[in-house]
């Protein structure tokens, strides 16, 4: 197993802590992300798109002109779609475009998503937030001392509501539950930075039942 080491807020090290190969360490299956990318992407769509056929467009009953006589093309309604004002044909309609994505599946890119970011050493484990009061700045200055650089994705207990209200005004943090986490929000950050209690473990991986905290399997497609 891989280890790294356990940072604390104001800067240094408050120990080491070993990263469980099985979520850390295995060789990403980008296709597989591609495809629960895809699938969380698409369940984000409303759907709720819809033009009209010329069935819907309002008026239309009385044919134009006559059939014969004219000159002109023959026509039974003015809310044929080449017409200005008329219907639409083959236009979109409400539709939902959510994916079913298979549990193992969404693991499987989970943890190849969390094994990529720590093969890039972009993976930082804390000792634990201690924020007395909601400080953006205080927040600001403990992700300059634990190094942390760019976009940050921060996996924060939904209990710890000082840290989540001090994190959650800057531009470059994204705060999420560990129950959450998910294949979009690690690939579209550069660093995620997960507490020593909140960390992944193999327990979680085998039955997460039995830790709430660390649970990585209840993965939402449109979190």
């Amino acid at each position: 197993m891989a280890t790294i080491d356990v940072l604390k807020v104001t800067g240094g090290k408050a120990g080491s802590i070993e990263l469980d190969d099985g979520i850390f360490g295995i060789e990403p299956n980008v296709p597989v992300m591609h495809q629960v990318v895809n699938a969380q992407l698409a369940a984000k769509r409303s759907g709720t798109h819809s033009t009209k056929t010329r069935a819907e467009v309002r008026g239309g009953g009385a044919k134009p002109w006559k059939q014969k006589g004219t000159g002109r093309a023959r026509f039974g309604s003015s809310r044929v779609p080449q017409w200005r004002g008329g219907g639409v044909a083959m236009g979109p309609k409400p539709r939902d475009y959510s994916q079913r994505t298979p549990k193992k599946m969404k693991r499987l890119a989970l943890y190849s998503a969390l094994s990529d970011r720590a093969s890039e050493n972009n993976v930082l484990v804390v000792e634990g937030w201690s924020f007395e009061q909601p400080k953006t700045k205080e927040a600001k200055d403990a992700l300059s001392s634990i190094g942390a650089e760019g976009k940050v994705l921060l996996v924060i207990d939904d209990t710890d509501s000082n840290t989540r209200k001090s994190f959650r005004n800057l531009t470059n943090a994204h705060v999420i539950s560990p129950t959450q986490l998910n294949v979009f929000d690690v690939l579209s950050t550069d660093m995620v930075i997960f507490t020593k209690g909140n960390l992944p473990t193999s327990m979680t991986k085998e039955n997460p039942r039995n830790s709430s905290e660390n649970s990585t399997d209840d993965l939402s497609e449109d979190s």
